[in-house]
């Protein structure tokens, strides 16, 4: 029995014992799945042709490496190389999810669209697979190609990817990057190419502006329909969604709400704090950053979460058990710190007491010009609280605070960083009325990136490397027990 005959036979073994997937050099090719299969011979050559609604695959076989009732490996060729690949294809023992079949279709058309736009560069690699060890998602395509002995880093996200997994590729993006450059031998890296669904580019474009242009980024968005990448202008940034409420304004809803507030924040002077919610006329009331009533038109509603009732005389006892109880468990000293009350809003408790003594975090901050969220993201909560403030010189400082070890941390910091220069171009602080009588310096604001010493990710480094040498940051680490008063241990 030749070759040809042996492939065809193992081949339909296989097919009849169950769902074949089929796996080159590794990689899970999804876009297989249920594929049909035609063994022929050509020129003195078997070739294998495996084909589905997706994807077509032709390979010269080099010979059977392995075969068993569960498996089938060849060693095959591809059209213009010489070294043989690894074509596995073996019994799939259950139904891969949804989300993982999706991304590893989309590294198949990713792959396609690469070779088509791209001809004189051949991808070296392109795998979805996560490496936790260097801190690298599954939930994006990432590879390397070149052209000579200059390669470029590759990654790129599905369409069917969430608008947060999109807004974060460049994150892990960067990461690639540094990876591909530290790991290169033969070919230096020249830079990134990054690949995003068509109209999403929007926030990484945004972001893009913030970097040292040595790390060299090529951002394309991915029109599906035609099957090719439009390069996108970084410099385009579009419109920036933040909104700075004159101080005005918020000085007017506090003294409309000071009658009914004032009570209440005399129960604990200490602990309690009022903020505007930002664009909006609501006053809200946070005990160590917990939030746990709200004025809204002259009314006040009282409770944790959701769990929510309007404050009468007869519910003034409630509101006053509700605050005892925050005392208790909500408390620096508390014996129980696995209590709920004292776990809830962790970020926001940090920036309760950070707000109540700024000069830890450096002493040239003015602590009686301290705001938060200005100005204000009009998607809402980013998860990560921020302060903008000023050295008693005049220099604006924005401080990002995160109480939990978070990858992301730099770059949602450089969001913030970014919106507060654009508004300090236009001269919008002092028109709105915020950092009265401090003549404000032009120079670009400082960034602290403020969080307990050992929750830095430990791709902080690498990601604050990145940026623009106009961005002076500072990684400010504070002691663990930070509740119990704040105490810088590392500064970086």
């Amino acid at each position: 029995m030749d070759q040809a005959d042996e492939l065809a036979q193992a081949l339909e073994r296989l097919a009849a014992s169950g769902r074949v997937e089929v796996r080159e050099n590794g990689a899970w090719l999804a876009a297989l799945a249920g594929a049909q299969f035609e063994v022929r011979r050509q020129g003195g050559h078997t070739l294998v042709h495996l084909w589905s609604e997706e994807q077509n695959l032709v390979r010269r076989v080099v010979r059977i490496a392995e075969q068993s009732d569960e498996r089938l490996l060849l060693e095959v060729l591809r059209f213009g190389r010489s070294k043989p690949d690894r074509l596995e294809l073996l019994l799939a023992d259950r139904e891969r999810p949804a989300a993982r079949r999706s991304r590893e279709e989309f590294r198949g058309r990713l792959r396609q669209l690469l070779a088509e736009q791209f001809p004189d560069e051949p991808v070296d690699t392109l795998t979805t697979a996560a490496d936790l060890e260097h801190s690298l998602s599954g939930c994006y395509t990432r590879g390397l190609m070149h052209q000579g002995s200059r390669a470029w880093a590759v990654v790129g996200v599905s369409p069917a990817e969430d608008a947060a997994t999109v807004d974060s590729v460049l994150t892990y993006a960067l990461i690639w990057l540094d990876a591909a450059r530290q790991r290169a031998r033969e070919r230096s890296v020249a830079g990134l190419r990054l690949f995003l669904p068509e109209g999403k580019a929007r926030i990484t474009t945004h972001r893009l502006s913030a970097l040292d242009p040595a790390v060299q980024i090529e951002l394309y968005e991915i029109e599906e329909s035609l099957g090719r990448a439009r390069r996108v202008d970084p410099r385009d940034i579009g419109n920036l969604s933040t909104r700075l409420t004159p101080r005005r304004e918020v000085e007017l809803i506090l003294n409309q709400a000071h009658e009914a507030t004032e009570k209440i924040r005399s129960l604990a002077p200490d602990a309690i704090r009022l903020g505007v919610v930002p664009g909006t006329r609501e006053v809200t009331l946070r005990f160590r950053g917990a939030e746990f009533a709200r004025w809204q038109n002259g009314r006040i509603f009282f409770g944790l979460g959701d769990d929510r009732e309007e404050l009468a005389e007869r519910k003034w006892g409630a509101l006053e058990a509700l605050v005892r109880e925050l005392e208790i468990y909500r408390s620096p000293v508390a014996q129980d710190t696995n209590h709920a009350l004292y776990r809830m809003q962790t970020e926001r408790w940090l920036e309760a007491n950070v707000q109540s003594d700024p000069a830890r975090i450096d002493a040239r901050i003015d602590p009686a010009q301290l705001y938060a969220q200005v100005p204000a993201f009009a998607a809402g909560d980013r998860g990560v609280i921020d302060l903008l403030g000023v050295t008693r010189d005049g220099r604006l400082a924005v401080i990002e605070l995160k109480a939990d070890e978070n990858i992301h941390l730099p770059l949602q910091a450089v969001d913030y960083w970014l919106r507060v220069r654009w508004h300090q171009r236009q001269n919008d602080f002092r028109r709105h009325g915020y950092f009265a009588g401090i003549e404000l310096q032009p120079k670009p604001p400082l960034l602290y990136l403020v969080a307990p010493s050992l929750r830095f990710h430990p791709t902080t480094g690498t990601l604050v490397r990145c940026l623009s040498s106009e961005i002076e940051v500072e990684c400010v680490g504070l002691n663990e027990d930070w509740r119990r008063g704040l105490r810088v241990v590392f500064r970086q």
